[in-house]
């Protein structure tokens, strides 16, 4: 298994990587997870000086014959959020290897017992919506002209692409849950068509599917609506 360090518009230290290869504890690891592959680790740094106390960011991506997990964490200095990131995983990695044996080797999960067995469910605040588990710093605003940019801006755009197998919408749900995202986006395994699984109010959850219409117009409203709808 190999572990890949890097970092995004900042230098990873040499001796930044030896101690990710010392905390990462690979025999642990793989006795949680034997089908792991790889693990990679992005590095960032914000240098906006509000947010000195969340400066540095990491997050550990685990790719294996199974579902990708993820585990993110900002703190005041790399060393900090790296310990914070890699309680979340081994967290995550336990939840899915004791789900592994309960089940007996039924990899299938209901929406109904997501909130069971799965890590990260919504709370909800006084007014009944959905809150994260982790209170985000105030992002500040800057105005230029008629355009809000949030941080130091200008604008910046983040563009991944994944390789997708079609999966059932319980197996979309497990995923989503093991990336620690409000919502996933997948392709039905019936329909063989994109779609979009996500949170809603509680352990509600609410599904869309986007279909290729050849005769529809640039007029057409298209599927930019909110996903809590």
């Amino acid at each position: 298994m190999d572990i890949v360090v890097k970092g995004r518009k900042t230098e990873v230290p040499e001796r930044f990587r030896k101690h990710v290869a010392e905390k990462l504890k690979l025999d642990k690891i793989q006795k949680l997870d034997g089908k792991v592959i790889s693990l990679d680790v992005e590095v960032s740094k914000e240098h906006n000086p509000r947010q000195a106390d969340r400066s540095d960011r990491v997050e550990i991506t685990l790719l294996s014959r199974g579902p990708v997990i993820r585990a993110e964490a900002a703190a005041g200095d790399p060393y900090a959020a790296l310990d914070l990131a890699t309680a979340k995983l081994e967290a995550r990695l336990r939840k899915q290897h004791d789900k592994r044996h309960t089940r007996r080797g039924n990899g299938r999960l209901s929406a109904a017992e997501v909130a069971d067995v799965v890590p990260g469910v919504a709370q909800l605040n006084g007014s009944g919506e959905p809150v994260s588990s982790e209170s985000p710093e105030p992002i500040p605003t800057t105005r230029m002209g008629s355009l809000e940019v949030q941080g130091e801006g200008p604008l910046v755009v983040r563009e991944k692409n994944h390789v997708a197998a079609p999966m059932t919408l319980d197996q979309a749900l497990y995923e989503m849950e093991l990336v620690g995202h409000d919502f996933y986006l997948f392709v039905d395994s019936e329909t063989k068509e994109p779609s979009v699984v996500y949170r809603r109010h509680a352990y509600d959850y609410g599904v869309i599917h986007l279909r290729t219409d050849p005769l529809a117009g640039s007029e057409s409203s298209g599927a930019g609506g909110a996903l809590g709808g």
